[in-house]
């Protein structure tokens, strides 16, 4: 016996019993998108390796780490599984002139891929809707996507999930503070890790994001960004909480809120909870203000976020927000001579008048059928043999709750279907 295939770790079926949480929640996030008037953008799953490397930074741990890149044996062009989204989001913008009509409101979603440790709420394979605003400088549109992103929790029902942010301010600043940073840490050169001595003098704003437990109180005591802003990142900073106050969204300012991918500048902000362990941002984003001109653009404002699809189902499920399935309104049930085609013609009509109709297939008496339909968890059982097909009505019977079976003709089982009800005892 040959062995079975099985799917590669990381990347996970999503089965029946669980589609209709993610058929609910993704219904959800596209009408509130739309509400904010933002339109769907679409590309491909995968991109030239050069894309990825030039917006998210060679030393960034997505390029060096997880990327799943090879290359094509047909051209010998690198290629590269998405890892995320704003960066094709802009190549499409620039490759289709997007902005020559003005800002553009963007939204996407879909799988991306990183090869990282598979764990709860972190997969090779994960899915993400995305947020893009392009073209829009100040910090409105920040706000917006801040304040959407609480409507979407409140629409979920979920609970005990905290907004934080920072401002990275603008290069100047940040080059400043790189320095400040490389004189700061090598002070400390004797507990840093491999990866924080690589970074030092390469990215040392991304050791302010290690977890090694070696340096907590080092990077509790390192010099800050908020200390040393540029004035017009103070002022940027100052209307966007103002403009959360406003809306009665509470925050924290984390100034050790760096993000991990070096386009951000500006606003910086992370939405967290305690639920999920050590997996606990499930939605992340910030202004990306040079990213376009970097990619081939004309100078361009950018702002946008991420949210973690597996993530936010986890959250919704501990909060006791997950939908249950649908159940179907009936299953049809048939036997005898002629009920075959009578039953698949009456299922059809039933299905016009906009139920959900489960009819049986496979063979088998009434018996093993009406198994079948009690497995099916549906409402009624619709049921068809030669005595009702002679008398050109069917037998409706409920399967949850009380209620004497009734036989009907076709228009009165679809009304006492959509009614809920048979002679009032359902």
């Amino acid at each position: 016996m040959s062995a079975k295939i099985q799917a590669i770790r990381g990347m996970n079926d999503v089965l029946p019993a669980q589609s209709h949480i993610w058929q609910d929640l993704e219904s959800t996030i596209r009408n509130l998108f739309a509400q904010y008037g933002y339109s769907e953008i679409r590309f491909p799953i995968v991109e030239t390796t050069g894309l990825f490397v030039r917006s998210l930074g060679e030393i960034t741990d997505i390029v060096e780490k997880e990327m799943y890149t090879f290359i094509d044996s047909l051209n010998g062009d690198s290629l590269t599984l998405r890892p995320e989204g704003t960066a094709s989001t802009l190549r499409a913008a620039l490759e289709h002139n997007l902005l020559y009509d003005g800002p553009q409101r963007l939204w996407y979603s879909g799988p991306m891929f990183r090869h990282e440790k598979p764990q709860r709420g972190r997969y090779r394979q994960f899915h993400q809707f995305g947020l893009e605003a392009l073209g829009f400088p100040g910090p409105d549109v920040d706000a917006e996507q801040i304040i959407l992103t609480a409507r979407l929790w409140r629409k979920l029902g979920l609970d005990g999930v905290e907004l934080q942010i920072n401002s990275l301010g603008d290069s100047a600043t940040r080059a400043n503070h790189r320095d400040t940073l490389i004189e700061y840490f090598s002070t400390h050169q004797d507990k840093l890790g491999l990866d924080e001595q690589r970074r030092l003098h390469t990215n040392p704003l991304r050791i302010l994001d290690s977890k090694n437990p070696a340096l907590r109180e080092v990077i509790a005591t390192a010099p800050t960004l908020l200390d040393n802003l540029d004035a017009e990142s103070q002022a940027h900073f100052a209307v966007l909480q103002s403009l959360l106050r406003a809306a009665g969204i509470s925050y924290t300012i984390n100034p050790r809120l760096v993000r991990g991918l070096d386009y951000y500048n500006r606003t910086v902000f992370e939405w967290v909870t305690t639920k999920l362990g050590s997996q606990g941002t499930i939605c992340a984003g910030g202004r990306y203000d040079g990213l376009i001109e970097q990619l081939g653009g004309k100078p361009a404002p950018g702002c946008g976020f991420a949210l973690g699809v597996e993530r936010l189902i986890e959250l919704m499920k501990e909060c006791g927000s997950a939908s249950v399935a649908s159940a179907p309104d009936a299953y049809f049930a048939y036997q005898g001579e002629g009920t075959t085609e009578a039953a698949a013609v009456a299922a059809e009509a039933m299905r016009d008048a906009g139920l959900q109709v489960v009819l049986h297939a496979g063979g088998g008496g009434f018996k093993a059928q009406m198994k079948r339909a009690d497995a099916s968890t549906a409402r009624y059982a619709v049921i068809l043999g030669e005595d009702e097909l002679k008398q050109q009505k069917f037998a409706l019977k409920p399967l949850r709750g009380q209620g004497d079976q009734s036989i009907l003709g076709l228009m009165q089982v679809i009304e006492s279907i959509k009614q809920g009800n048979i002679h009032g005892r359902l």
